[in-house]
């Protein structure tokens, strides 16, 4: 049977020195030939605790408008909650692989949640160098525990926790970015589906690789989701797309990573820009990664806000139902 895990791939690779052809990106994407070196994009870094609101909302909506990213400090996330998170993420990983295959994507499962490695259509057959796990954590209608990882046995407690704490963090980001437009507080996360707003979490596992300097962890993309608020690990991988180039984005301990998604830039009508990014990868170290993604509800029907049209700003994007916007986007349809 053909190994499908990078995570197995990568064990065979690192004793042979080379990697399968499959994961050699193209020249023009290989991150040795494409990446601006020795310079760490320093994406705004915004306190959140700030007492100045106007600065606070001008310093969001601003990052939000030309970035597309930002990094937030001072959140309210115990650090030591987010330990904890890494700490169960990376216990599942490093379980013997017959164990994670329990909570693997069924074969002809429409969703993403499960573990797995392949995700959306790839181009010409080349591959990322990750596994992953997807699973809802919230609203509890939404959850389906058996893709949640039975061991270690902290899991699904620690995963809890983090998002009781993330979900007053992810409400003052959306008011935040509604002021940002002019808005009321609560009109943007109205705009994604209220209280029915789902948080997926995905945990993303990049094994070492011999080669990091022709492969990619996660190929150039920007997020469907609302927002996306990521914590990273220490080990350096994600890249943004800034003026023509790609650039390391510097790591912050304990900072979380907020990416504008496609849903927010199409609420806002263009204003607010969803950030195109990338990850690479390390040849000694395991880099991982915990995006959250806030999600509209499958059925709901997600578009400019009427408030920001006017006749000198038509709407730019349709509106359609979340889960026929998902569908186009994996399988590379126009939208």
């Amino acid at each position: 049977m053909e190994i499908e895990r990078v995570q197995e791939i990568a064990s065979l690779s690192n004793l042979k020195g080379t990697i399968p052809s499959a994961f050699i990106r193209l020249e023009n994407e290989q991150p040795a030939t494409t990446t601006i070196h020795g310079v760490v994009l320093e994406v705004p870094v915004i306190d959140v605790s700030n007492s100045d609101h106007q600065s606070l909302v001008a310093s969001i909506s601003e990052a939000s408008k030309s970035w597309g990213i930002f990094q937030v400090v001072n959140h309210g996330i115990p650090n030591e909650l987010i330990s904890k998170l890494q700490k169960v993420g990376k216990e599942f990983f490093e379980l013997p692989q017959e164990e994670k295959e329990v909570i693997a994507k069924p074969i002809g499962y429409e969703g993403v949640e499960g573990y797995g490695t392949k995700l959306q259509k790839e181009v010409e057959g080349k591959k990322g160098w990750v596994d992953h796990l997807f699973h809802r954590v919230w609203p509890p209608s939404a959850i389906n525990y058996q893709f949640w990882p039975k061991n270690p046995p902290s899991y699904r407690e620690t995963n809890e926790q983090y998002v009781q704490s993330l979900i007053p963090v992810a409400d003052k980001l959306l008011g935040l970015l509604s002021q940002g437009l002019g808005l009321e507080d609560g009109e943007m996360k109205q705009g994604l589906g209220g209280e029915d707003l789902i948080y997926m979490l995905k945990i993303n596992y990049y094994p070492p690789c011999p080669c990091p300097e022709l492969a990619l962890g996660v190929v150039p993309h920007t997020d469907m989701s609302s927002i996306t608020i990521l914590v990273p690990n220490e080990v350096q991988g994600l890249q943004v797309f800034k003026d023509d180039h790609w650039y390391d984005v510097a790591y912050i301990p304990n900072a979380l990573i907020v990416h504008i998604g496609d849903q927010i830039e199409i609420l806002s009508n263009g204003k607010y820009k969803s950030v195109y990014h990338r990850t690479t990868v390390n040849k000694e170290k395991t880099r991982m990664s915990w995006p959250m993604f806030l999600e509209p509800p499958p059925e709901f029907e997600v578009g400019p806000i009427p408030k920001l049209i006017t006749q000198d700003n038509p709407a730019k994007f349709k509106t359609k139902k979340y889960k026929d916007y998902v569908y186009c986007k994996l399988n590379k349809l126009p939208q």
